[in-house]
């Protein structure tokens, strides 16, 4: 895994927390398998930038905010 999707997945994990959301809340709300999102937040995958768009969305932050 590489540091830079370790990173995003860090991030994704961190904000869903700060707003009360389960990993589940995210994935229904973003039509995404759990066990997918699970990959995303351990760094094992790596999501498309639409992708990581719509979480930003979901999570009403920006994309870069994720990527840093």
């Amino acid at each position: 895994m590489s540091d830079a999707a370790k990173r995003l997945g860090e991030n994704i994990r961190r904000i869903r927390l700060e707003n009360g959301m389960t990993q589940g809340d995210l994935c229904r709300l973003l039509k995404l398998d759990r066990a997918y999102m699970s990959n995303v937040e351990s760094g094992k995958k790596n999501p498309t930038l639409a992708t990581i768009e719509r979480i930003a969305v979901a999570l009403e932050v920006t994309s870069d905010k994720l990527l840093k």
